[in-house]
């Protein structure tokens, strides 16, 4: 069984690529990637090393002094995995988004990243949105993170001409994650680009927060009900991330065939529950059609 990871050129977030990369493989699936020119993407630098995240960042010898950098950048287990991905053959050598053939693939997964340059292309890719719509329409499961849920809410179902999200409960990035981190790195980090944690930004018209990823993966949905967001304080609060043994902090919404998460605190519980959908090979699979905030 063959699940596709969508990236962009560059920026994704690596987290939420390489957990997802990891528990799918360890799970004894085979994991592809595409890339809008078929070659191998990069995640974003400063989510792997941290450097630059810091108000000393723009300097070249103090930027490798971290504090803010340790706890916004890609955890231990995150960058191991980061570097066995893109060491793998599937990496190296992804398809072009328009040579997707969804017949191909039994599993789709959208994940996300925020840095404006690289991320902006993939959430705007007419291409894509087309792509992730087909797999909706096929009912194969699909699996969106943080801005990946960003994406699908863009992709327009040719049968219905709404959201593919429209009708569905799902989770995001909730503007209390994406707030706090913005806050964080515009006045007590990169004060210098201060808009590094915003992929889309207000202008002086619009509410607070109109550009988020949740006010905008709301505007998608048939009610802004259908947005789910923790309750619990540990899940909620964005300061603890989950592991392959203990993903009590992660939050994660399953709707039938769909899975969604908030962000990379989320990624294993996200990519588990994404694995337990793929049909097995003998086609019994386990995607009961259920809505399961976790």
């Amino acid at each position: 069984m063959t699940v596709l990871i969508v990236i962009p050129s560059r920026d994704f977030d690596p987290s939420e690529v390489a957990i997802s990369w990891k528990v799918l493989c360890d799970a004894g699936l085979r994991v592809r990637f595409a890339t809008p020119d078929g070659r191998p993407g990069q995640g974003d630098p400063l989510m792997l090393s941290g450097e630059g995240l810091d108000p000393w960042g723009f300097i070249p010898l103090l930027k490798r002094v971290k504090l803010l950098g340790l706890g916004l950048r890609a955890d231990a287990r995150a960058r191991r995995a980061y570097a066995q991905m893109v060491g793998s053959e599937e990496f190296q050598h992804p398809l072009k988004y328009v040579d997707v053939d969804l017949h191909d693939f039994d599993g789709l997964v959208l994940p996300g990243g925020h840095r404006a340059a690289g991320m902006r292309p993939y959430l705007e890719s007419p291409v894509l949105q087309r792509l992730v719509a087909s797999f909706f329409e096929r009912d194969v499961p699909v699996g969106a993170i943080c801005h990946g849920v960003l994406l699908a809410a863009r992709s327009v179902s040719p049968s219905t001409g709404r959201s593919v999200l429209h009708g569905r409960k799902t989770t995001a990035l909730t503007w209390k994650l994406e707030h706090s981190a913005w806050t964080m790195t515009r006045y007590f980090g990169r004060f210098w680009d201060p808009d590094y944690y915003r992929t889309y930004s207000e202008t002086a018209a619009d509410p607070p927060g109109w550009w988020s990823v949740e006010a905008e993966v709301k505007r998608a949905l048939a009610s802004p009900e259908d947005f789910l967001s923790p309750q619990d304080w540990r899940q909620a609060s964005g300061l603890f991330r989950d592991s392959p043994d203990d993903t009590r902090c992660a939050f994660v919404v399953r709707d039938g065939n769909y899975v969604s998460a908030r962000w990379p605190g989320d990624a294993h519980r996200f990519a588990q529950t994404f694995a337990s959908l793929i049909p097995s090979p003998s086609g019994r699979g386990t995607n009961a059609a259920t809505i399961k905030p976790t």
